[in-house]
């Protein structure tokens, strides 16, 4: 593996590296970076975003991570490992801020820009290639960019195809650069553990490791047959490509948003079912502004509960018609809610989300004979236009005005497209 102090420190395989393509770029522990750029006193010290009380973490810095503390971990579990460790409230207006900003420098680079979340996204570079040079030159721009104008790290890796660009990237990590050139892709690839190709999750992996295979050579060296009998036809030949290098999909530029949800941690855990309920009313109005403001229809509905033993269950439904009516969202969630049973330990969260997003206009809408939707929604929009006016907190529906302050803070709670 070789290093070219010219391009920022990057490490480039041996090999020609104008079909390496495909970037993929990804911000450094996002959530935690943002932070740290607004509190550079916190430095070198063990950190991670999240809620301090009863939460998860969201993200950590490599310092905390040193100590076993990762994304998804509760809170407690966190600071029983490290009592000292710095837990700062997440901001997630600010993430999606610095996210559009580096969105915007990836446009710059080209058209072809495929977000696939607020800290990652693939890029297809080759038609930059003439004006802005090899596909290493135009990564290293692109993380010495991000650097300056947004004060932040970012990883990036550059292969010919996809599923090897985030790969790289990964290998690359932290706040480096990985190149793997065409020809260079199965020896870089087949030593590595199963577990990198995608679709290899816990499950999967564990079936492979029953046939001997711990390696993506090995995967490689499988016939397919035999990984069909374990995995089944479709994700052995799945896998059976990626092993060797084989992805045929193509970056597209736009991102098509699937889902628009809101989760609320209550500061105890919580058995009364009436307050759930009107969590959940609140979190359906917090979903319905947000697809309305974005032009998008639902056309389905789910309902997340989480136990205080951390026991997460989902229940989903599917919609009469699209919509971005909370009222049509709480008709779902609250028939899915009454059929839950809250457990003597108590629910700890609870969340709300719109499946199965699309575009208003481009989703033709049937209306249900007798229903009231369309009230409903005049109703809801011209709170929006208050709520525009004077402030969120302004509207609110008249059965969450019990408790207007739990009600306030769930609805200007912010969401998260994914």
């Amino acid at each position: 593996m070789e290093r070219s102090p010219d391009l920022d420190g990057a490490r480039v395989l041996p090999g020609d590296d104008a079909g390496a393509s495909i970037l993929h770029v990804d911000m450094d522990a996002f959530f935690a970076s943002v932070e740290l750029a607004a509190r550079p006193g916190l430095r070198g010290r063990p950190m991670v975003v999240g809620g301090r009380e009863r939460g998860v973490v969201l993200a950590a810095t490599y310092e905390a991570r040193a100590f076993g503390i990762a994304s998804g971990m509760p809170m407690a579990s966190a600071l029983a490992r490290l009592p000292s460790l710095v837990v700062v409230p997440p901001d997630h207006r600010r993430y999606r801020s610095v996210s559009r900003h580096v969105m915007s420098i990836l446009a710059d680079v080209t058209p072809l820009v495929q977000q696939v979340s607020v800290d990652e996204a693939f890029l297809d570079v080759a038609g930059a290639r003439r004006r802005l040079g090899a596909p290493a030159v135009i990564g290293a721009a692109i993380r010495r960019r991000i650097r300056d104008e947004v004060g932040l790290p970012a990883s990036v890796g550059a292969a010919g195809t996809m599923s090897l660009a985030k790969i790289a990237s990964t290998r690359a990590k932290p706040d480096g650069m990985l190149v793997v050139p065409p020809e260079a892709s199965t020896a870089f690839l087949h030593p590595l553990p199963v577990s990198v190709i995608w679709g290899v999750g816990e499950a999967t992996g564990q079936r492979l490791a029953e046939l001997g295979i711990r390696t993506v050579g090995e995967l490689a060296a499988t016939p397919l047959r035999t990984l069909a009998a374990r995995v089944g036809a479709a994700s052995a030949h799945h896998l059976h490509e990626l092993a060797w290098a084989r992805d045929a999909r193509a970056v597209t530029p736009t991102r098509v948003e699937k889902s628009v949800s809101h989760e609320h941690t209550y500061a105890h855990d919580v058995h009364q079912r009436d307050e759930l309920a009107r969590t959940v009313l609140a979190q359906c109005h917090a979903v319905a502004r947000r697809l309305r403001a974005g032009g998008m229809l639902a056309r389905g509905v789910t309902l997340k509960v989480r136990h205080a033993d951390f026991t997460t269950l989902t229940r989903s439904r599917r919609l009469d018609v699209p919509t971005d009516v909370a009222a049509e969202l709480y008709r779902g969630a609250r028939s899915m809610l009454a059929a839950l049973e809250v457990p003597a330990m108590g629910i700890r969260l609870i969340g709300v989300r719109a499946d199965d997003v699309t575009p208003t206009a481009s989703t033709p809408v049937q209306p249900v004979l007798g229903g009231d939707e369309g009230a409903h929604r005049a109703i809801e929009a011209a709170l929006d236009d208050v709520g525009r006016r004077f402030g969120v907190s302004a509207p609110t529906a008249a059965s969450l005005l019990e408790q207007p302050v739990r009600a306030s803070a769930v609805a200007e709670r912010a969401g998260r497209l994914s």
